[in-house]
């Protein structure tokens, strides 16, 4: 009689190779792929809302034009501010001397506008502010601009 030992048998080959990379891979039924169409659909809804919604209320933007000193103690700074015509924003706007101190500040409102026809719709205005200085002033820049909360 010949001894075997249980162990040492042989399994079939699919048997082994299920043992050692696993399974073969389940299809995705007509359920399961209907939910991934269905999610990706919603996904891709909601990042057109967003992207809607985003540049719906898109931000102030601002540039710098010229400015003009007028004397030790004053600089003219003209500047374009481009915005939803019938928000409100307000502008930071900076004098600098020679060594790039701030040598006047001030915050200027820029209102509502009529939106027009033209290639921005209105959007974009030209403004003049004259900004008082300690010393002579070398340059006037927009620091910043943002839109504020209507009421505010």
């Amino acid at each position: 009689m010949t001894s075997e030992d249980p162990s040492a048998t042989a399994l079939p080959a699919s048997t082994s190779l299920a043992n050692r990379y696993g399974g073969q891979k389940r299809r995705l039924g007509r359920k399961g792929m209907r939910n991934l169409v269905i999610a990706a659909l919603l996904l891709g809804i909601g990042f057109m809302a967003w992207i809607a919604t985003t540049s719906a209320t898109a931000p102030v933007t601002f540039k710098d034009i010229g400015f003009h000193a007028t004397d030790a103690t004053q600089i003219e700074v003209d500047f374009q501010v481009a915005k939803f015509p019938g928000a409100t924003a307000k502008c930071a706007v900076k004098a600098l001397d020679s060594k790039f101190a701030v040598v006047g500040w001030k915050v200027v409102e820029i209102g509502p506008n009529e939106p027009k026809d033209g290639a921005d719709g209105g959007r974009t205005t030209i403004h003049r502010l004259a900004l008082r200085t300690e010393s002579e002033a070398v340059s006037g820049v927009v620091d910043n601009c943002w839109i504020v909360a209507s009421g505010h």
